[in-house]
C-alpha cells in the first residue's frame, strides 16, 4: 500500500467510536507501569507500530506483559539491563521519554529508531539530562540516534526550558523521580500535561504552580495504573476537519480525551466558524467525552498562542485554512520543523501543489484560502502529512503516496475514511 487515490465526498452524518486510542497516553501507560509496585492494567491501548514498539521495549527491560487482546497487564520489579537494542520505530515521544526513564537505571541501554527518527534532533533532551549527571551520548554529540545511555546518579535541578515541549518536560520529570533532591521544571508556556496527571494519579509527589512543575523524588514505587486509554484527539481531528470542510456534514467523535491541552486545535477550528460542542462523560486520569463537529463556512484566523497544544494538528488545520475565506497565519511554530518531517516545508509544498497560495517563514507560514485542486502529494514518511492531504482529497480528490507511516499512529484510518468516501489503492 504505497499510494492512494481519494475521491471527493458528498455530505455525511456520522457517529464514530472507533477513533484510534490516544498515542501519547498509550506510550506513557506502558512506560510508567515500570515505576509501579504491582500489576498495571491498560485497556484500549493503541495497537499501532510506535506504541507496540514501546511495549516491546518495556518487555526487553524486564517487565512481564500479559495481553489477552482486551487488557494489557504489566508487572515489573525494576528496570533491567537489556541485551537487545531498543527500537523506538518512528516515535520521538518514545525515544525522548525513555532517555529520561533510563538515565537513572542500572545498566547500559541503546535506543534507536527508523531512518526518519534517526534524523530527528535529540539534544533538547540529552543536553539537560547530561547537565544533571546523565551519561548519555549519540551521533553529533548526542543529538542524533542511536543513543547510548549508562544509568547514573542524577542531581536535583531547577531547569528553565526555552521551549514548550511535553516530551522534554516528561523526560525531565521522569529523571526527577530518581534525582537526589527536589526538582523544578519551568517552561515558557504550558505544554501538554499527561505525564503530570498520570504520575500524580499513581501517587507521585508532583505539584504544578503555573508554568513551574515541582517534583519530589520517589521514596517508594508508585501505585499501579488502572486506565482505559481514551480516543486520541489528534487522530479525531482529521475527521473534525473532514466535517468542517464538507458542506452540510456533521460528525460525533466519541470517547475522546477533552484535556484542555489537547483540544486547542478544535478551539481554533471553532474560531474559524465551525460548530463544535463538547460533552464530558468521565474524569479520572483525564476528562473524557464526545466532540460534535458541524459544517459552517470557515474564515481565516491567526494561530500564534498555545502552539504546543496544537502542534501535531497544524497540518490538518492547514487544510481547513485552505478552504477558508481570507489569509490564515501560523506563527511561533518552529517546533514543526523537527517533527517526523519538516512540517512547515511539507505543508507549504503540499498546499502549493494543490493550487493554494502559501508563504513560508522560519517559524510558520500563511495560507490564502482558495479552491483546492487535485495533486500528487508525497508524505515524506510523515503520518500527519499523509492523513491531512488525504482529508483534503474530500474536497477535490487527491493522490497521496508513502502511506506505511499511517500505521504508526492510526491503523484503522482508512476503515473510517471509507464511511465517508471511496478510495483506490495503487
Amino acid at each position: 500500500m504505497s499510494q492512494v487515490k481519494v475521491n471527493p465526498s458528498s455530505e455525511f452524518s456520522l457517529k464514530i467510536s472507533e477513533i484510534a486510542p490516544d498515542k501519547s497516553i498509550s506510550h506513557r501507560s506502558a512506560m510508567f507501569s515500570m515505576l509501579a509496585k504491582g500489576t498495571s492494567e491498560i485497556t484500549n491501548f493503541l495497537r499501532a507500530e510506535d506504541t507496540l514498539n514501546t511495549l516491546e521495549i518495556v518487555k526487553n527491560l524486564g517487565a512481564t506483559v500479559v495481553d489477552d487482546g482486551t487488557t494489557i497487564k504489566i508487572s515489573s520489579d525494576g528496570i533491567k539491563e537489556s541485551s537487545e537494542i531498543l527500537d523506538c520505530g518512528n516515535s520521538g515521544t518514545g525515544m525522548r521519554l525513555f532517555c529520561g526513564l533510563l538515565s537513572s537505571a542500572n545498566g547500559h541501554f541503546i535506543l534507536t529508531g527508523d531512518e526518519y527518527l534517526r534524523r530527528r534532533p535529540m539534544k533538547r533532551v540529552t543536553a539537560p539530562l547530561r547537565d544533571i549527571g546523565a551519561k548519555l551520548d549519540g551521533r553529533k554529540d548526542g543529538d542524533l540516534a542511536p543513543l547510548s545511555i549508562r544509568g547514573a546518579s542524577l542531581k536535583a535541578f531547577d531547569y528553565e526550558s526555552k521551549i514548550a515541549s511535553a516530551q522534554v518536560k516528561s523526560a525531565m520529570i521522569l529523571a526527577a523521580l530518581r534525582a537526589d533532591g527536589t526538582c523544578s521544571y519551568t517552561e515558557p508556556e504550558l505544554s501538554r500535561d499527561h505525564t503530570e496527571r498520570m504520575l500524580k494519579g499513581m501517587g507521585a509527589e508532583i505539584e504544578v504552580q503555573g508554568l513551574k512543575t515541582i517534583v519530589t523524588p520517589m521514596k517508594e514505587l508508585l501505585s499501579p495504573l488502572v486506565i482505559r486509554v481514551p480516543a486520541d484527539p489528534s487522530s479525531a481531528f482529521f475527521f473534525a476537519v473532514a466535517a468542517a470542510i464538507t458542506p452540510n456534514s456533521n460528525i460525533v467523535l466519541e470517547g475522546v480525551t477533552l484535556n484542555e491541552t489537547r483540544i486547542e486545535a478544535f478551539k481554533a477550528l471553532a474560531r474559524m466558524g465551525a460548530d463544535i460542542r463538547y460533552e464530558i462523560s468521565d474524569n479520572k486520569y483525564e476528562p473524557i467525552g464526545n466532540i460534535t463537529v458541524k459544517y459552517a463556512p470557515l474564515n481565516a484566523i491567526t494561530v500564534e498562542d498555545n502552539i504546543s497544544w496544537l502542534i501535531d494538528e497544524l497540518p490538518a488545520l492547514s487544510i481547513a485554512f485552505a478552504c477558508a475565506k481570507g489569509m490564515s497565519v501560523v506563527k511561533n511554530a518552529e517546533e514543526l520543523r523537527v517533527k517526523e518531517s519538516d512540517r512547515i516545508a511539507t505543508v507549504v509544498k503540499g498546499l502549493l501543489a494543490c493550487g493554494i497560495e502559501v508563504s513560508e517563514y522560519e517559524d510558520g507560514y500563511t495560507v490564502q484560502g482558495g479552491e483546492l485542486k487535485p495533486a500528487l502529494i508525497d508524505s515524506h514518511g510523515d503520518h500527519r502529512i499523509a492523513m491531512s492531504f488525504i482529508i483534503a482529497g474530500l474536497r477535490c480528490g487527491m493522490d497521496v503516496r508513502d502511506l506505511e507511516c499511517i500505521n504508526t499512529s492510526f491503523p484503522n484510518f482508512f476503515e473510517l475514511l471509507k464511511k465517508i468516501t471511496t478510495v483506490e489503492f495503487k
